[in-house]
Formats: C-alpha cells, sequence, structure tokens
C-alpha cells in the first residue's frame, strides 16, 4: 500500500474556554477539538486536523476540501490561504 504523503499545510488556530475545557478551533477546515490545557487542545487540535486530511484522502475528497478552504495546489505542493485580519467587534443587539 502506497504510503499518504501528508500536505505540508499551515492553518489558523483559536482557543478559548468552555467551563473548564479549553476548545481550540480551526475555521479554514472547521474542525475543533478540546483538553484540559491550552497546550493539549492545540495538539488534539493537530491530530484531529490530520486525522480529518487522512480521511478526505482515502475518500478522494481532499483536495476538494482543501480549495473549499482557500488553499491552492502549485507546483511546489499546496499553499495557505492568505490571512488578512483577525479581529474581534462587539455590538449591542
Amino acid at each position: 500500500m502506497k504510503q499518504f504523503m501528508f500536505p505540508n499545510i499551515t492553518f489558523t488556530i483559536q482557543v478559548f474556554r468552555e467551563g473548564q475545557v479549553f476548545v481550540a478551533h480551526n475555521s479554514e477546515l472547521n474542525v475543533s477539538s478540546c483538553g484540559d490545557t491550552m497546550e493539549e487542545a492545540r495538539k488534539n487540535l493537530k491530530d484531529a486536523v490530520r486525522g480529518f486530511l487522512k480521511s478526505a484522502h482515502k475518500m478522494g475528497t481532499l483536495q476538494n476540501i482543501l480549495e473549499d478552504a482557500g488553499y491552492y495546489f502549485r507546483k511546489n505542493g499546496w499553499q495557505d490561504p492568505q490571512l488578512m485580519v483577525m479581529d474581534r467587534f462587539s455590538i449591542t443587539a
């Protein structure tokens, strides 16, 4: 069986608390994970993204998922979407 060559991609991580648990979320791929500490949540998210992409590869949907997330392929590999700004706003509704 040919081994899957995992694409080298960069992705954003947002970490927030829900009660006593830290939740890490990747918005490009809409993947989340959690942990008892911030570092554990970050590590678990990396593992979750890796597993998600490997599963997508096995199902034949990896290219579509990456393209839908804003990644694009060039001869030297997958290029990351350009993050222009990440901001936080408050509004009164």
